[in-house]
Order: structure tokens, then sequence, then C-alpha cells
């Protein structure tokens, strides 16, 4: 790990980091109220986020650019559905969650923009 000029770890191991991805997802879940629309996006963005690293770590194990490819762009759409349950949660629950919620909803987006550039280099 490395430091940023906040002086908040970055963290550069993408295994690492889209583990810790899904468990703040998961630690987050756990403080909503038991709503149907918050249990529902709940289950959705905890598969959602799981799935991110889960795929990332098969693409590392990749036996074709193909399956490589095929995998990181699954790690892409994973990172694109977490964000919008993050959103909804975020967009109808209290503002109490709003700041949480928010940096979820960041760190997905780079997790989205990183698998898109991945793609785009992979070419």
């Amino acid at each position: 790990m490395t430091k940023n000029t906040n002086s908040k770890p970055k963290i550069y191991d993408l295994e690492e980091r889209t583990f810790q991805f899904a468990k703040k997802v998961r630690l987050f879940v756990k403080k909503l109220s038991l709503t149907t629309a918050n249990i529902e996006d709940g289950k959705q963005v905890i598969k959602a986020s799981g799935s991110v690293g889960a795929n990332y770590i098969e693409a590392n194990e990749a036996l074709s650019k193909k399956d490589f490819l095929f995998r990181i762009k699954i790690c892409r759409k994973e990172s694109k559905e977490s964000v919008y349950f993050i959103r909804l949660i975020k967009e109808t629950n209290p503002k109490e969650y709003e700041a949480e919620a928010t940096t979820l909803f960041n760190e997905g987006n780079e997790l989205k923009k990183i698998f898109s550039s991945i793609i785009e280099k992979s070419k």
C-alpha cells in the first residue's frame, strides 16, 4: 500500500481492494433498517459487490486472454450493478447513511473505471 495526498492508505492490490469493497458493503447493509426495499436492495448489492472480487480472482486464473477479458467484463458489470443498488439505498434512506453510501458509491465507480481501463489496455 502507498499513501495518497489525504494520508489515507490507497490499496493497489486489486484482489484485496475488491475484498474490502465487498466487506464494507456488507457491514453497511447490516446497519440499514429492515424495510422490504432495504432487504431486497441489500441482497442485490451484497451479491454484486462479492461478485466483483470473485470474478477478479477468476480472471487472474484465466486459461486464455479471451477468458481473462470475459471475467474482467463481468467485474465491470458487477461494479456497475453495485453502484446502482448503493445509489438506490442512499436515496431511499435517512441522511445518516449518506456519507458511508457516498464513499461506497465512489469506490464502486472507481472499480468500474479500473476494470474499463484493463479492458481497453487488453485489446
